[in-house]
């Protein structure tokens, strides 16, 4: 898998846009070569649903509420509820590691074109908890800021699943 960290121009939007989608590849590649078993075993004893299927599942519908609820202002069909609210991590144990990275590279594709389409100053459909809009530019720093703190987490898994370090 090839990754860049070198944005193709110098502007804001090259280099938020291509951190980003470093954040995303570094993700599919700490993930790559993993037995199906790994992919669904968690680890860590205090924390059951911390598995590479349900990182990579929780990766796609962070991005999803983000750039679909937040900023597009669509109805939520997120698999989350109130009783569980971490769904989209436990239901990910039933689905091929492979089918969940295809399904967030097509959908980062997807939200690649929503983000050319827009401006950084345009303001998110929703508001956030404290009742402000955000404006692209903070939800496109967030995911960075959210994918990068789950690569942590997918090194470690991988690690203590199979000994792989690196990527």
């Amino acid at each position: 898998m090839t990754r860049t960290d070198t944005p193709p121009a110098w502007d804001e939007r090259s280099q938020l846009t291509t951190f980003l989608d470093y954040a995303r590849d570094t993700a599919r590649a700490k993930c790559e070569d993993v037995s199906a078993e790994n992919a669904r075993r968690a680890p860590l004893p205090g924390s059951p649903l911390m598995t590479l299927c349900g990182l990579i599942s929780h990766l796609r519908w962070v991005e999803y509420y983000w750039f679909q609820v937040v900023f597009l202002g669509e109805d939520d069909q997120g698999p989350w509820t109130d009783e569980e609210p971490d769904r989209e991590m436990s239901m990910a144990v039933d689905v091929p590691l492979a089918q969940l990275l295809t399904e967030y590279a097509e959908q980062s594709a997807r939200y690649r074109e929503l983000v050319a389409g827009h401006g950084l100053d345009d303001t998110a459909k929703r508001a956030g908890r404290d009742d402000r809009h955000f404006d692209l530019r903070w939800i496109l720093l967030h995911l960075i800021e959210e994918t990068a703190r789950h690569n942590g987490h997918l090194d470690i898994l991988r690690e203590l699943l199979d000994g792989r370090t690196g990527s």
